[in-house]
C-alpha cells in the first residue's frame, strides 16, 4: 500500500491538469467535499477544473492518479459537462476558507479562522480532509482590509475543528471574490448565477460599484432584479449610474413603475436624464437598443487624441471601434451629426491630422423609431459594429452596437445556456 499523500487545497488550486498522454486539460479551480454523519472526516469527491472557454467541469477523485510535482494527472478523458453543485456538496475555496470555527484544545477551546485545508489519500484510496490550518482569532473581514492578521497559526486535525460546516458560519464574500479575482465580468457572472440567493446578495454587497455594474450587465434579468433589490437604494442608484445606459435601462424596465421612479430619484439628475429618455423608446427599435454614451468628438480633434480616447479600458470593443463626429455640444443630444471615423482609418493616418478630414459620410443614420430588422440589415450590409442614431434635427442621440443587437435577438435564456452549445 502506498504512503498517503497530503496536499493543501491552497496550493492545489491553479495547478495544471494533464491527461495520461501529457496534454493539458485545464487547471484546478476548487475542491468538492461532502460532510456525512457516518464519517469522521469529510470526503473529497472531486475537483472543479477550468477548461478552455472558462467552462468549469467536474473531475472525480477516482480519476486522479497523481497530484505530485506541481501538477494533477488524470486516468483518461474528462467529462466536459458543466459542473453544477449539488445540495450536499461543499466547495473548499469558495465556501470554507476564512470561516470562523472553534478548535478543541486540552488547554481550552478557542476561536480561529480557517486559512487552508489539507486533503489526504486514505488507506481505502478515498480522499478526505485530514487537517485544517487555522489562525487564532476572528476572520480578516472583521479586522478591516488594511490591518495585519494577528494570532498564531496552527495545523489541527479535522476532528478537533467544530463549526466548519455549520450553516450559520459562512465564509466571507471577500474571500470568495479573492478566489475569482482574475475572472472577466461575464465569467464571474456565471459563478454568481450558480450561487444561492442569499450568497448572491453577500457577494454583491462585497463587490465595488463598478465591478458589480459590469457583472450585472452579464447576468440574466431575474438575477439582476433580485440583486438590485438587496442593495440600499442609494447604492443601487450608484450601481445603475456605473452601468452602460442601455443595460441600465433594460434593468429598469424589469421593475415596477414605483421602483423605477424611486431609483431614478436617487440618481444624479444628469445621470438619470438619459435613462428617462431611453425608457420612452420601444425596446425593438434603434432608440430602445442604443447607448447614449458612444465615443463623440468634435471635427477639429486630432487623430492622436481620438486614438487616446478609444484606448480607454472602460470602453467595450464595439464602442471603441467607432468615433462619432459632431458639432458641439458633444453630449447626447449633440450638435449636428457629421459622420463617423473607424478605428482602422485612425491607425492609417498621421497623428497630427484632424478627424474632420477623414469622415465617413456614406452611412445613413438611424432614427429612434427604426425597427430592429432595419438595424440588423444595415449592420450586416455595411459590415459595421456600430450605427449612429439621430433625431429629426440631425443631432446624435446615441449609437447601436452589434453586441446590443445580439443581446436582443438571442433567446432570453442565452446567458444561462452559453456553455451548452455544441460545436460541429
Amino acid at each position: 500500500m502506498s504512503t498517503p499523500s497530503r496536499v493543501f487545497v491552497g496550493r492545489l488550486t491553479s495547478l495544471s491538469v494533464f491527461d495520461p498522454l501529457g496534454d493539458q486539460v485545464g487547471r484546478v479551480r476548487d475542491v468538492v467535499v461532502t460532510f456525512g454523519a457516518s464519517r469522521r472526516r469529510p470526503r473529497v469527491i472531486g475537483l472543479v477544473v477550468e477548461v478552455p472557454g472558462r467552462r468549469r467541469v467536474f473531475l472525480p477523485m477516482t480519476r486522479v492518479t497523481s497530484v505530485d510535482g506541481g501538477q494533477v494527472i488524470t486516468t483518461g478523458l474528462v467529462n466536459m459537462r458543466r459542473f453544477e453543485q449539488r445540495t450536499n456538496e461543499v466547495l473548499v475555496m469558495a465556501e470554507l476558507l476564512d470561516r470562523q470555527v472553534t478548535v478543541r484544545d486540552p488547554e481550552g477551546d478557542y476561536t480561529a479562522t480557517v486559512e487552508d485545508i489539507a486533503i489526504e489519500r486514505e488507506r481505502t484510496r478515498d480522499w478526505g480532509i485530514s487537517k485544517v490550518f487555522v489562525r487564532r482569532g476572528a476572520p480578516r473581514s472583521s479586522l478591516g482590509p488594511f490591518r495585519r492578521r494577528r494570532g498564531a497559526t496552527v495545523l489541527v486535525p479535522i476532528e478537533d475543528v467544530m463549526g466548519i460546516h455549520r450553516s450559520g458560519s459562512a465564509q466571507s464574500a471577500a474571500k470568495l471574490l479573492e478566489t475569482y479575482d482574475d475572472l472577466k465580468p461575464a465569467d464571474l457572472a456565471e459563478v454568481i448565477h450558480e450561487l444561492t440567493p442569499k450568497r448572491r446578495a453577500e457577494v454583491a454587497a462585497a463587490l465595488a460599484d463598478e465591478r458589480l455594474a459590469d457583472v450585472l450587465e452579464e447576468l440574466p434579468e431575474d438575477d439582476q432584479v433580485e440583486i438590485l433589490a438587496t442593495l440600499e437604494r442609494e447604492r443601487a442608484a450608484d450601481v445603475l449610474e456605473a452601468m452602460e445606459p442601455d443595460d441600465a435601462t433594460d434593468l429598469l424596465k424589469e421593475l415596477t413603475p414605483e421602483q423605477r421612479e424611486e431609483l431614478l430619484g436617487h440618481m444624479e439628475p444628469d445621470e438619470a436624464a438619459p435613462l428617462r429618455r431611453l425608457l420612452t423608446y420601444d425596446e425593438n427599435t434603434a432608440g430602445g437598443l442604443m447607448t447614449t454614451e458612444p465615443v463623440i468628438l468634435a471635427p477639429d480633434a486630432t487623430i492622436a487624441h481620438a486614438l487616446a480616447v478609444v484606448r480607454k479600458v472602460e470602453l467595450s470593443p464595439a464602442l471603441a471601434s467607432t468615433v462619432f463626429v459632431c458639432r458641439p455640444p458633444l453630449e447626447a443630444p449633440t450638435g449636428k451629426f457629421l459622420g463617423i471615423v473607424h478605428i482602422q482609418r485612425l491607425l492609417r493616418e498621421p497623428p497630427h491630422g484632424a478627424i474632420g478630414g477623414i469622415l465617413d459620410k456614406e452611412i445613413e443614420p438611424l432614427r429612434v423609431d427604426s425597427p430592429l430588422g432595419l438595424v440588423t440589415r444595415m449592420l450586416a450590409t455595411y459590415n459595421l459594429v456600430g450605427l449612429p442614431v439621430v433625431d429629426e434635427d440631425g443631432r446624435l442621440l446615441g449609437a447601436v452596437t452589434v453586441d446590443d443587437v445580439l443581446d436582443h435577438i438571442l433567446p432570453d435564456d442565452w446567458r444561462e445556456d452559453r456553455h451548452e452549445v455544441t460545436h460541429g
